[in-house]
């Protein structure tokens, strides 16, 4: 079976992951530069070319599988271009996964999120987040909202509170537990997206054309409406 090459640059980790079936081939998760800033435009393809060659060489992929978003409007952009420009250069089927859909696939790991409702939730800046529900059934569609609405949004009446992680639950612990919800430790791997999420969510989804392959930004960059704001003015 050919193997599967993930990557999300959603957030402000750059991680990447080889799976051979069920089998971590190779996997590396680079978080930001000294500065704070994410190193997805310089360190991404050199991270892509390391684990492919971990795994042999091109020859033995057969498929790429991206984080789509939501998340950071740049390094959304940055990971789908890369992730378009190497399955159309390598002739590989590619397909998009909602890294929300990642996260909550990894929380379904962490004990505490046993029997339970998993929330992903991504920091979206503006003092808001990005947020999936999976109450076993798989994640749902991705909103946008903020900390303090995740409780009546993602709580139900009569079932145990539902268990977040993800960046933004970190960011906004303090606003979430309010509303009800329970946030997994900080120590917590769940926290971060996995790229080996990304691909084992990758070989269950069929490939799309390359140009259905877009990032999902829910709201519209911050520099459109800097645009707008100066032209009002």
């Amino acid at each position: 079976m050919p193997l599967i090459l993930g990557f999300d640059t959603a957030t402000p980790d750059t991680a990447v992951a080889v799976l051979d079936g069920e089998e971590v081939v190779h996997e590396s998760a680079l978080g930001p530069g000294p500065d704070g800033r994410p190193l997805h435009g310089p360190a991404l393809l050199g991270a892509v070319e390391e684990a492919v060659t971990v795994a042999g060489g091109w020859q033995a992929i057969g498929r790429i599988a991206v984080g789509v978003g939501p998340g950071s409007f740049t390094g959304l952009r940055i990971g789908v271009a890369t992730a378009r420009a190497l399955s159309q250069a390598r002739g590989l089927p590619l397909v998009p996964v909602p890294t929300t859909a990642s996260l909550a696939t990894g929380i379904a790991a962490a004990p505490e999120a046993s029997g339970r409702d998993r929330l992903a939730v991504i920091d979206a800046r503006r003092g808001e987040v990005f947020y999936a529900l999976d109450r076993g059934d798989g994640p749902g569609e991705p909103r946008v909202c903020a900390p303090g609405q995740l409780g009546e949004r993602a709580g139900v009446p009569g079932r145990p509170a539902p268990v977040a992680a993800g960046d933004g639950s970190l960011r906004f612990r303090s606003e979430i537990e309010a509303a009800g919800l329970e946030v997994l430790p900080d120590a917590s791997p769940a926290h971060r997206v996995s790229a080996c999420q990304t691909c084992r969510l990758g070989a269950e989804t069929e490939p799309v054309e390359l140009e259905k392959v877009r990032p999902m930004y829910l709201r519209r960059p911050d520099a459109e409406r800097w645009l707008e704001r100066n032209r009002r003015n």
